[in-house]
């Protein structure tokens, strides 16, 4: 079993982005930030995530998206901003199919969403700086089973949001 912690738009934290890595270190196997983390690559803070651009990094250092295999998933990582996330996904549901991906990871809308389309599941973890649609601070962590996938969301206190939990079983 694999696990991957999935964290976005953090716009400029440090303390808790440095809190998340040290909490979920020795438990996951992957670290993904979707974007608008607002830090060079070179800052240890950002240190140990995978991470995209956002349209609120500047300077350039992080692909605008990526593609990483974990647990015999095949990962589609990008921003969104590029995709018109905030108000359709067809665009990123063709680009997974594209590059034959699972899971498709995102952030943009600060907004946090699951759901399965086709075969491929879109996960938003929302934002640990400005959620947008709900008070909590959030981030997901991902246990790969064989069969399926657990999803659990946490606020950035580390606090289990357990009505959030979802299970999906992709094709």
């Amino acid at each position: 079993m694999s696990k991957v912690l999935i964290v976005s738009d953090s716009h400029g934290l440090t303390k808790e982005l440095s809190v998340l890595r040290e909490r979920h270190l020795d438990e996951v196997d992957l670290m993904i930030h979707c974007g608008d983390s607002e830090l060079t690559p070179d800052n240890p803070v950002i240190s140990g995530y995978l991470t995209v651009m956002g349209n609120c990094d500047f300077g350039g250092g992080y692909p605008l998206e990526t593609i990483s295999e974990v647990g015999g998933r095949k990962f589609f990582i990008t921003h969104g901003h590029r995709y018109s996330v905030k108000t359709t996904l067809m665009n990123l549901k063709y680009k997974a199919q594209e590059v034959n991906a699972n899971i498709v990871c995102f952030g943009h809308s600060h907004v946090l969403g699951a759901e399965v389309i086709d075969g491929i599941l879109f996960l938003n973890p929302g934002s640990i700086r400005l959620p947008r649609e709900r008070f909590e601070k959030t981030y997901m962590i991902l246990d790969l089973l064989d069969e399926k996938v657990k999803m659990s969301v946490y606020d950035i206190s580390g606090r289990e949001l357990s009505e959030l939990a979802r299970e999906f079983v992709l094709s």
